[in-house]
């Protein structure tokens, strides 16, 4: 059986070439009202919702766990078809909240620093298991308004490069959802291939995880950096093809010790020349059995204040639902805590 969310309008349109009206219709229940039981298309005549509902279904996965944090971030466990366990996290913020999803169950980039590394790769989310992630909270909460959606959580986005894309455009798509490409950023961990073609197909913002400035030490961090190096992904990034107001993220975990010294903060000011961008500091968030310590808040301070002085923007993320594993880096689909 086919997933309708799995679908994007054309996809639709071509399952009942027939009527061919009747996609946009489809796509506007699926991706504006939300629905989950094709019977609901009341606007459809009941012939072509039973030869609908006979080839596909509207699937969403099963909530396995919800978890709220003291300071309200919400971090759900996603049971998909086959078993396997994703997670997600709702961040609150001042007027509007801020959904992190998953591309993938697990992860193979090995990230020295990242609980979801722990799990190794499983396989890549289909489009509808990634738009879940959006539409869920949705439509349990529908007071919220959700303004950002960041694909942030488990897995490297661009190695589920077609699924993500596909999302990226449904959830864009004036007649569906209809959410500004500005309001949707993809984390990469810097896989250059895919650099010369994401903003042609997504528009949408880009943050990069670099966490070192030094070669050798991104390579000892990230196993990734031997395959794709610090140089050929900061020339990437000076290529990419950005409109005036628009800025690359640069994120960087502040490991206590390792990646925090007054060295780091020039060699990060100096490799970053040439590129537009602006950086998030993320200091460390532990996890049952890091490697790492998070740093001394002094020294985020510091390295905050050496970036600044040579003019560059950057903030310190704030800590987010740490107490309930939903911080960045912690996300490993139910491992960390029993489940999964």
């Amino acid at each position: 059986m086919i997933n309708l969310l799995d679908l994007d309008r054309e996809a639709i349109t071509t399952l009942i070439a027939d009527k061919p009206y009747r996609g946009n219709q489809v796509f506007q229940w699926l991706y504006q009202k939300r629905i989950d039981d094709i019977a609901r298309m009341s606007n459809l005549p009941k012939e072509l919702r039973e030869r609908i509902a006979s080839q596909a279904v509207i699937a969403y996965p099963s909530v396995a766990r919800h978890q709220v944090a003291s300071d309200t971030t919400e971090k759900f466990a996603y049971r998909l078809a086959d078993g396997q366990i994703i997670e997600s996290v709702l961040i609150p913020e001042e007027d509007h909240w801020t959904i992190c999803i998953s591309s993938q169950v697990g992860c193979a980039m090995g990230c020295r620093f990242c609980c979801t590394a722990q799990l190794g790769f499983r396989r890549n989310l289909t489009p509808g298991e990634i738009l879940a992630q959006v539409f869920m909270p949705m439509r349990r909460y529908p007071e919220r308004l959700f303004r950002n959606i960041v694909v942030m959580g488990m897995g490297e986005p661009l190695l589920n490069y077609a699924n993500v894309v596909q999302a990226v455009r449904i959830l864009s798509d004036e007649q569906g959802p209809d959410i500004s490409t500005r309001r949707i950023t993809i984390s990469t961990c810097g896989i250059i291939p895919r650099l010369g073609s994401l903003w042609g197909d997504t528009r949408a913002g880009l943050a990069v995880s670099l966490n070192a400035a030094m070669d050798a030490k991104r390579t000892a961090l990230m196993p990734i950096n031997a395959k794709y190096p610090l140089p050929q992904l900061i020339q990437a990034l000076r290529d990419y093809p950005l409109p005036p107001r628009r800025r690359i993220t640069i994120e960087y975990v502040l490991l206590g010790g390792v990646n925090d010294g007054p060295a780091d903060a020039k060699a990060l000011v100096k490799i970053l020349h040439g590129v537009r961008c602006k950086v998030n500091l993320i200091p460390f968030n532990p996890w049952p059995g890091a490697p790492f310590t998070a740093p001394e808040p002094e020294a985020v301070l510091a390295f905050q204040a050496y970036l600044k002085a040579r003019d560059f923007s950057v903030l310190i993320r704030r800590e987010r639902g740490r107490d309930i594993q939903a911080a960045c880096g912690q996300l490993a689909g139910g491992a960390s805590d029993g489940m999964g």
